[in-house]
């Protein structure tokens, strides 16, 4: 009998039980043995439960009791979450996690007290949801030396940007739309704004440089800014608009990451990632591209993820699963001194000004629209895009670079 305990039990929290339940043969046939919810933490209580009976208050209680191996920790944040993740790992006890926030700051430093400890810290469903890119990252593609990732790893901001590129909505009824499916907060600047994206790639350029990515170093930049007329412009050049982590490890050792909206053909194999769906793009050096799609975020999908991490902890009990993530900081690129080409909106008097500032692009203007024009340039530093935008003064109205 393997024991396990959830903490947290929230929407991620009671949908490992109900994967647990629901799949119980199977999970415990792939584990070795059965496996068994003995405890539920929570502050609530939950009468008329079919688990009421498990739900504990006290942490101490999973702590202490040495029938408890494996713990699954999906509370969410870095305050109570890091104590008791710190102090299960000390005991002994490996931890599955999907709670990304506390992954980004404290991975390295959770790995190295696993391995200490001979026990495991896993944490597949961080990133991507039930997309397995963890384990493939550190187990089937561990014979490339991977290049660079370039994914859509928020569904809230796919599912904006696919709704005002379907159906013409601004972005203030897009976001709406989200919140009333559940797809995204009351408060939503966490998505919106790039920050959920950020630490997910953090995570994943870590794994794959082996060093620490500080999330805090990530350029990250939202989705609030783009309008309807970006997608019209993007529409009459065979354009779609997607929210992008890329990743990429530079030939000097530094590591090039960067999260925003990005302009990309309707032929990039990213470019038909919609709704709330995540898709993750990884480049080895041996393999070239391979693609793993699939919903990122959401109660069971989740979930899946996290037991599936349950069952690797109790295939491996008494020994760690070698993840190589340094507490070492990876030296980050300098995100202004990339090149690529640009879309900008500019007012429409300006169009001369735009065209001398930005020689060799190309304007294009929409039917019907005669107070603004759209202008793509040619291949440029963003420190040298960025100094000519700020001499345009307010001319420019938005810009969203090319992938």
């Amino acid at each position: 009998m393997i024991n396990i305990a959830v903490l947290g039990y929230g929407v991620v929290g009671s949908g490992v039980v109900e994967v647990i339940g629901h799949n119980h043969e199977e999970v415990s046939r792939k584990a070795g043995e059965e496996v068994r919810v003995r405890y539920i933490l929570d502050l609530r209580d939950f009468p008329g439960d079919p688990y009421e009976d498990r739900i504990i208050h006290d942490f101490n209680t999973i702590l202490n009791d040495p029938e408890i191996a494996i713990v699954c920790e999906v509370m969410g944040g870095t305050g109570a979450a890091y104590q008791f993740t710190r102090q299960l790992l000390e005991a002994g006890k490996s931890v599955c996690t999907s709670n990304k926030e506390l992954v980004a700051k404290h991975g390295a430093e959770f790995l190295e007290l696993a391995a200490a400890r001979h026990c495991n810290y896993m944490f597949e469903a961080s990133v991507g949801g039930g997309i397995p890119i963890i384990r493939s990252v550190n187990t089937a593609l561990t014979a490339e030396k991977i290049e660079s990732v370039t994914a859509i790893l928020n569904g809230t901001t796919n599912y904006i940007l696919t709704r005002m590129a379907g159906e013409g909505a601004d972005y203030g009824q897009a976001l709406k739309q989200a919140q009333e499916l559940g797809y995204a907060e009351r408060n939503p600047e966490a998505d919106v704004e790039g920050y959920d994206a950020c630490r997910k790639l953090a995570i994943l350029s870590s794994l794959i440089k082996g060093k620490n990515v500080d999330a805090g170093q990530i350029y990250t930049e939202g989705i609030t800014g783009i309008t309807g007329a970006d997608f019209e412009y993007a529409r009459m050049e065979g354009l779609v608009i997607k929210q992008l982590a890329i990743g990429k490890m530079e030939e000097d050792g530094s590591v090039l990451a960067m999260v925003a909206p990005f302009l990309l053909s309707e032929e990039h194999p990213l470019a038909a990632v919609n709704d709330v769906f995540n898709a993750v793009l990884v480049t080895g050096n041996m393999l070239g591209d391979v693609i793993f799609y699939g919903r990122g975020a959401g109660k069971l999908p989740t979930a899946s993820a996290v037991v599936a991490d349950v069952i690797d902890c109790a295939k491996h009990r008494g020994k760690n699963v070698i993840c190589i993530w340094d507490r070492e900081a990876a030296k980050a690129a300098d995100v202004t001194d990339t090149k690529r080409r640009f879309f900008l909106r500019a007012k429409a008097d300006t169009r001369k000004a735009v065209e001398e500032t930005f020689a060799g692009g190309k304007s294009i203007t929409l039917p019907g629209v005669e107070n603004e024009f759209g202008f793509f340039t040619r291949e440029l530093e963003e420190k040298d895009f960025d100094a000519k935008c700020k001499s345009m003064g307010d001319a420019v109205l938005n810009r969203i670079r090319l992938l």
